[in-house]
């Protein structure tokens, strides 16, 4: 099957073949540990010439990195990954064995993280490669009564470095010669990391974030969705958020504000918490890679970034109503 077109395998053939050495049955019907759990989901689509780029996106990193977006949705909701459904659109231009490339990277991030099942479509595309995912996890009821209620003061954490994916992102769209400086930071971008089992340590008898999301539209974009669902305002300090280490020296290569590339870059697949002030030293201990960036406020505070020089600055995001001014009924 070396080198075969899709047109000349058929599309049964070609599912049957990828499935083949993957290490995941095919067509076997998901179950849940036990009755007492909720199902959560999380879906995503990602479009050639919006999403990724072809020109120097490796087909394995991108099947990896599309897993680990809708892993790190579930992960937001404290959800143990259980299936990982994948419909691939795919154009005349790629071939079998370039599919097989995006398949085993799809694979190797759904083993990582404990999938238990992944079922596989294939579709043609007049518009380049399409990848849409849809995941399914399971979270204990308990565990979800006992969730505390967002307060003011919770405390706001990242598990890692913000804006390099953008940066590294950057670097590659302008096809920047030089790229072993920054190879950490172009790395953010084409195979983003996310640590594995996170939602089985979280809930009674651990830390128990009173707050979940998954950042990859941004940060401002983060902190906007949590100010709306929680009702609660939230302050981010521009000196606490987590940079990669060449960061600054890129941004001013590409004049690029990596503080901006953090709040509405995108791309990053890292997870926000916001976790009690009390739990603060337990979490620190369990996951020692967070950082505190802010805390929850009073709701008209909004979401608002500090500067080191105490100037506070309303937080935008593309896609959200700038915000109105408050008035007064008086």
């Amino acid at each position: 099957m070396e080198n075969r077109s899709f047109s000349s395998l058929g599309k049964i053939r070609a599912i049957d073949a990828l499935y083949e050495g993957c290490g995941f049955p095919r067509g076997e019907r998901l179950s849940f540990p036990a009755d007492d759990c909720t199902v959560h989901t999380a879906q995503a689509l990602l479009l050639e010439g919006i999403d990724f780029n072809l020109e120097y996106f490796p087909l394995k990193h991108l099947g990896y990195k599309s897993a680990i977006v809708v892993t790190g949705m579930l992960y937001a909701q404290r959800a143990v990954p259980q299936s990982l459904g994948v419909r691939l659109g795919i154009s005349s231009k790629l071939d079998f064995e370039q599919i097989r490339e995006l398949w085993t990277g799809l694979v190797t991030a759904a083993k990582e993280h404990g999938f238990t099942q992944v079922d596989l479509d294939l579709a043609p595309s007049l518009n380049g490669l399409a990848i849409s995912l849809c995941a399914t996890g399971y979270r204990g009821r308990l565990a979800e009564r006992l969730d505390p209620k967002p307060r003011s003061k919770d405390l706001v954490c990242v598990s890692g470095a913000l804006g390099a994916a953008y940066l590294g992102q950057q670097a590659l769209e302008r096809k920047m010669k030089e790229l072993e400086p920054y190879r950490m930071i172009v790395g953010s971008y084409l195979k983003p990391e996310l640590e594995a089992g996170i939602p089985e340590r979280l809930g009674p008898g651990h830390v128990a974030p009173s707050a979940g999301y998954f950042v990859f539209r941004g940060l401002s974009d983060a902190l906007k969705r949590l100010c709306r669902e929680t009702g609660l305002g939230v302050k981010v300090y521009a000196e606490k958020i987590p940079f990669e280490g060449n960061s600054f020296e890129l941004g001013k290569k590409l004049n690029i504000d990596p503080v901006s590339a953090a709040f509405n870059g995108g791309d990053d697949c890292r997870l926000l918490f916001t976790i009690p002030i009390l739990q603060l030293e337990e979490f620190r201990k369990e996951f020692p890679t967070f950082d505190v960036i802010g805390h929850l406020a009073q709701p008209e505070v909004g979401a608002t970034l500090v500067l080191p020089t105490g100037a506070e600055l309303p937080v935008t995001a593309q896609g959200w109503p700038e915000e109105e001014p408050q008035t007064s009924d008086n």
